[in-house]
């Protein structure tokens, strides 16, 4: 039997919030929320570190600066949301490899990690083509 602690929040109740979030940041912001562009300009920024100069001539970053901005603290945010709600639901555990994930493909952790870089990147990838 599963116990009211260990089942984590309705999904109906979890999309019906980030229905509201969602309106609302179109509401008072005017823009809607996403990740993807987060990460092609934390990259940019991260580069221009290494490579003063390059990132800046580069046509991309000319009309959409690597900066931090409100983008970027959103994915900040669900990144330290996350944490506070799984902390609060005692749900939180370091686990290199899923559950589910070892019963179906082994513990091995270097095919996770494979397998969780080429999902990304796959999904960063769809996500940049479809501009957004």
């Amino acid at each position: 039997m599963i116990r009211q602690e260990d089942r984590g929040w309705s999904p109906y109740l979890a999309g019906a919030l980030s229905g509201v979030v969602s309106v609302l940041s179109v509401w008072f912001v005017g823009h809607y929320f996403g990740a993807s562009t987060s990460f092609v300009r934390f990259a940019g920024a991260l580069e221009s570190l290494f490579a003063p100069g390059r990132v800046q001539s580069l046509e991309y970053f000319v009309k959409t600066p690597a900066v931090v901005d409100w983008q970027w603290m959103f994915v900040v945010g669900i990144l330290l949301g996350s944490l506070i709600a799984s902390t609060a639901s005692r749900s939180f555990k370091w686990q290199a490899v899923p559950t589910m994930w070892e019963k179906r493909f082994g513990p091995g952790i270097p095919k996770r990690a494979l397998a969780a870089f080429v999902g990304g990147a796959i999904a960063i990838f769809g996500a940049r083509l479809a501009d957004g």
